[in-house]
């Protein structure tokens, strides 16, 4: 990509906008214009694919799954550059209207300047409810991330799945985590997949995780409700899980937290990730 090469970085960000017109109404231009991101992955989009590009405007190249139900889901990838291909949904036909997976391959030179292949996925896992079939769509959707995130590494030079996933990790992922540990986002068989995801059995990197070290957070999700925000009560659910290699490249990842509660385009904050590419 051009001008990744121009800035020696390849920027990414993705972010759960909670709604693209709602989330542009709060200021989210503000936010995106001086970031200088070459990769935009957007998740709960809620929103038809005239408006997204509108809102967007000029100077992206958009990909768009739109949930057939309305007003729900829904995730996007715009990139500066154009995909040299484009993908929507993650493989199982149940979830194929779902507006819940995008896939595009990129061409970009590495660190040694050679030619690779990146593959980006933008992801919007469920966020469940126990014993409903929130729930079971849920685990059924983790189990096909199971099956494709090593199709994806036998794809691409280089592979990464942001988004929202809907799953607390560990502890040091949610602030109350002994207060939840019956509750949909941190119950221990979601939390089991990321032990897959993450652990020899798949052996993709937890980028954000892996940046920051060994810290409570950094957050990414607060309610809306009460005070969590300004306490830092929060989640930390959006992810840019990273083949080994590509998750290696990574030189920064920061949460570009809102300064204040009425500042907040989104209940998500965007996470930012520069790569070597």
């Amino acid at each position: 990509m051009s001008s990744a090469l121009k800035k020696d970085h390849l920027r990414i960000a993705s972010v759960n906008v909670n709604g693209l017109r709602a989330a542009y109404k709060n200021g989210m231009a503000a936010w995106l214009e001086p970031r200088d991101v070459d990769i935009l992955c957007l998740q709960e989009v809620r929103a038809p694919d005239a408006i997204v590009r509108q809102l967007l405007g000029e100077g992206w190249h958009i990909l768009h799954a739109e949930a057939e139900a309305k007003g729900r889901a829904g995730v996007a990838i715009a990139s500066r550059e154009e995909p040299i291909a484009t993908r929507n949904g993650i493989g199982d036909d149940y979830f194929a209207t779902a507006g819940r997976w995008v896939e595009a391959d990129f061409r970009v030179t590495d660190a040694s300047g050679e030619r690779v292949q990146l593959t980006v996925a933008s992801a919007y896992v469920h966020s469940g409810e126990v014993d409903t079939p929130k729930q079971d769509d849920k685990y059924r959707f983790l189990d096909a991330m199971s099956t494709r995130l090593p199709e994806l590494s036998k794809h691409s030079d280089h592979a990464l799945v942001v988004g929202d996933l809907n799953v607390a990790h560990t502890p040091l992922d949610i602030r109350n985590w002994k207060g939840n540990l019956k509750k949909a986002g941190f119950l221990p068989e979601e939390r089991a997949y990321f032990d897959r995801f993450l652990g020899g059995e798949i052996g993709w990197h937890d980028v954000h995780r892996t940046m920051s070290g060994e810290m409570d957070g950094p957050y990414t999700w607060w309610s809306w409700r009460g005070k969590a925000f300004d306490n830092d009560a929060g989640w930390r659910i959006d992810y840019h899980l990273a083949t080994p290699a590509l998750a290696a490249s990574a030189t920064s990842a920061v949460v570009d937290r809102a300064a204040t509660y009425d500042t907040r385009f989104s209940d998500h904050a965007p996470l930012v990730v520069d790569y070597q590419l």
